[in-house]
């Protein structure tokens, strides 16, 4: 890792320009906690020009960047891959191209370390592709969702599909089980979202006339007795947008310890849901070298396929 007991100035260049601060921090400081990144941007430790930013600041070419003097305790520095989890990212791999990776991201796996959490997707991955120079998230996936999951093998590959993401390029498609009968009728919520900590330093997500535009266009798949199969697609993509909206619109998604409520515990507990039900089960994004749509899907883990065969028996009996 670069660390110092001096501060580091660092000029961006042209080709790292577009990614956040947060990620190129990541990148740049190995082995850092994701939470002491945060910490440090949110104390104005970390300058860009010598002002304060936010963890979600995007670089330009020319920008100074200040990084303070980090040491890390042993305890802090990123662990070892084990040999199931290598072997589950191996086998988790969906399609992979020249400048990017689609991987069916398993349920219970952070794609980031840091708060709690000794080693994420990303720096897993990191060291069991250990023949790649290159290889960053591009968007990211609760730690309970499972699904598709896009990663860039190059700079050049992240900063187009960052663009995509920005000017709406990507089609991503989620299947939820919530609570409740979902009218058809309803095929979008719309609600701005606005991040807070609860009292214990938890964060969460809620709607709020001050947070940030966030829409998402939901469809019915299957109805049943006391539960709906819904297709969500965010339009943008806000963190828990698909969760807070659904809860939102009075239809909390089973197996959701943050925004369900007791009537939905009960419905998960009757259907046997023991995870979060929300799975990414397609995306579609430009291919970097030449913009030609690429189309990937992620089958239904066995666990949540369980579900929906005792709903489809509780609803013929």
């Amino acid at each position: 890792m670069a660390e110092g007991r001096e501060v580091q100035w660092v000029e961006i260049a042209p080709e790292q320009a577009g990614q956040r601060i947060d990620n190129f921090l990541l990148t740049r400081l190995k082995g850092a906690p994701r939470a002491l990144i945060y910490r440090i941007v949110r104390k104005g430790e970390v300058r860009v020009n010598k002002k304060r930013i936010k963890a979600d600041y995007r670089l330009v070419a020319g920008d100074l960047l200040r990084i303070p003097p980090l040491r890390l305790a042993p305890r802090e520095a990123v662990k070892e891959v084990s040999d199931n989890l290598r072997d589950l990212l191996v086998g988790s791999v969906i399609m992979e191209g020249p400048q990017w990776m689609v991987l069916n991201k398993p349920s219970g796996l952070a794609v980031h370390g840091g708060s709690g959490v000794k080693i994420g997707l990303i720096e897993a991955l990191r060291q069991v592709r250990d023949d790649l120079d290159f290889l960053e998230l591009v968007h990211r996936l609760d730690r309970d969702t499972s699904g598709c999951l896009l990663l860039a093998k190059s700079r050049e590959a992240l900063l187009t599909l960052n663009e995509a993401l920005k000017k709406h390029a990507m089609d991503k498609r989620y299947l939820a089980l919530v609570a409740g009968r979902w009218p058809a009728r309803k095929s979008y919520v719309s609600g701005r979202l606005e991040r807070f900590e609860l009292g214990n330093g938890e964060r969460r997500v809620r709607v709020d006339p001050e947070g940030k535009v966030a829409r998402t266009h939901f469809a019915v798949v299957e109805t049943f007795e006391n539960a709906t199969l819904i297709e969500a697609e965010p339009v943008t993509g806000r963190t828990h947008q698909i969760r807070v909206h659904a809860a939102h619109a009075g239809y909390p998604l089973l197996g959701d310890s943050k925004y369900g409520v007791r009537g939905s515990e009960q419905v998960a507990a009757r259907l046997g849901v023991d995870r979060l039900f929300l799975h990414a089960r397609s995306l579609t994004f430009p291919e970097p070298n030449n913009g030609r749509p690429v189309t990937v899907k992620a089958p239904l883990p066995e666990v949540l396929e369980s579900v929906l065969t005792r709903a489809r028996s509780k609803q013929r009996n």
